[in-house]
């Protein structure tokens, strides 16, 4: 991508987030959020014989010492979306920016799951099972396009768990 480009899509994502978009995302996330917890129970209970995996992720905000951390669990039957959410709530960030997870671990990279994705863009509405990640894998999450938060995810451990937990 040309610098140019990259500078029109950080305005446009810039008047996107001072935008009346905000507002009717920070809604339509909490929805979601609330719709999935209330269908955890129900997923559970359609995979009754299956083992569920569970993600230990270690998450470390850019540019900080590596002594500022959080350990993150979370079932593989969660989405993407779901884990911005615990990891803002573990940062103490307000859920108010546009989001991408970035697979190949570099801002605006080509490999990217939006929030508001465009056209054929992936979603972050894809589960983190779905991702097929792997002990060792490192991701990030790139938070407020106009601050550059970057959180780097790490993939610590994978387990398989008879029951599912609530993200922590």
């Amino acid at each position: 991508y040309s610098d140019e480009s990259l500078s029109q899509a950080c305005a446009i994502i810039r008047e996107a987030e001072n935008s009346a978009v905000m507002p009717l995302m920070r809604e339509r996330g909490k929805q979601s959020m609330d719709k999935e917890k209330n269908s955890l129970a129900e997923q559970f209970k359609a995979k009754e014989n299956e083992l569920i995996r569970q993600y230990t992720l270690k998450i470390y905000p850019a540019g900080r010492s590596r002594e500022v951390f959080r350990t993150i669990e979370i079932c593989g039957i969660r989405t993407l979306r779901e884990l911005c959410w615990v990891i803002l709530d573990a940062f103490d960030f307000d859920h108010d920016h546009l989001y991408a997870f970035c697979m190949d671990n570099r801002m605006y990279g080509r490999h990217a799951y939006q929030a508001c994705p465009r056209y054929d863009e992936p979603s972050v509405d894809i589960t983190l099972d779905e991702l097929a990640l792997h002990k060792g894998q490192k991701f990030s999450l790139h938070y407020d396009f106009g601050d550059d938060w970057m959180f780097t995810i790490t993939v610590f451990k994978i387990s398989e768990v008879k029951e599912p937990i609530e993200s922590r």
